[in-house]
């Protein structure tokens, strides 16, 4: 029988936004190390300010993001942090999602939260990628895993190979702009107790100087990106996770925290943008 209270336990233990950290120190398998000390001091700002959700990946910077990462966590305490990787889908065999979780452990410096198959393909023996990742919970690697880029069924399949524990989040693209998992994928993870993470939540910066948002932010003294980012947090088990791109950004983010829009503000914004 799956331990259902182990879904359930990852809400709570997490920072209203989080921070991504695609295009930090590298890109697709590619490293780059010419901005890392920027990087570092662009993450440990957010952190600071109350960002403690930090998503990565090891594709990202062919793993060089994951090693950024491991340096802006310490000193801070590291219980208070909660640390998102991936493994890639030709990492999904058995062995391959274990020795890739240890590697992505070992650049970070330390066990890893929440552990994602990043991408669903049609070559992923799912099976054999759920049982590795309750080995890896097991070995203390991670305390969580879930999927991305997945849909419903693809979350029901990855569940019915469990044995021990279950799916405690899921990560996929979601906005304002986009908008698909809202009849689908959200509703499920909110009855099943699970964690949605969003990504490209503010859109590259597209609602920046949305006039509508800044209509709103103003009765609050906050800027459109703020206004869409708590518009984020009215949504149950939802975590936003804009990309930590700099510290201005990284410090208007955080400012999405620690307020509310009110109940018609929220509405208005969700029908404006339907």
């Amino acid at each position: 029988m799956r331990d259902t209270k182990y879904i359930k336990s990852i809400n709570g233990k997490v920072s209203a936004i989080g921070m991504g950290t695609w295009g930090i120190g590298g890109g697709y398998w590619s490293p780059d190390y010419s901005g890392d000390d920027e990087w570092v001091r662009v993450l440990r700002e957010g952190i600071g300010l109350g960002m403690t959700l930090i998503d990565t990946a090891e594709m990202y910077g062919g793993g060089h993001t994951e090693e950024i990462v491991g340096r802006s966590i310490k000193g801070f305490p590291r219980e208070e942090l909660f640390i998102v990787s991936k493994v890639w889908p030709n990492h999904a065999r058995y062995d391959d999602v274990l020795r890739s979780a240890r590697a992505s452990a070992n650049r970070l410096g330390t066990y890893i939260d929440l552990y994602l198959l990043h991408w669903p393909a049609p070559d992923v023996p799912i099976c054999e990628t759920m049982r590795a990742m309750e080995r890896l919970v097991d070995d203390g690697v991670i305390r969580f895993f879930g999927l991305s880029n997945f849909d419903v069924n693809g979350i029901e399949e990855a569940r019915s190979c469990l044995s021990k524990y279950d799916v405690a989040a899921v990560e996929n693209r979601y906005s304002l702009l986009h908008r698909v998992d809202e009849s689908s994928v959200i509703p499920y993870v909110q009855r099943n107790g699970m964690l949605y993470l969003a990504y490209t939540p503010i859109e590259k910066g597209a609602f920046s100087n949305n006039e509508f948002l800044m209509g709103i932010g103003k009765k609050y003294g906050k800027t459109a990106i703020q206004v869409v980012l708590n518009w984020y947090v009215g949504i149950d088990n939802l975590v936003p996770i804009p990309k930590a791109g700099r510290v201005e950004h990284v410090r208007e983010n955080a400012g999405a925290m620690g307020w509310r829009l009110s109940r018609d503000d929220w509405e208005l914004i969700s029908n404006h943008f339907h």
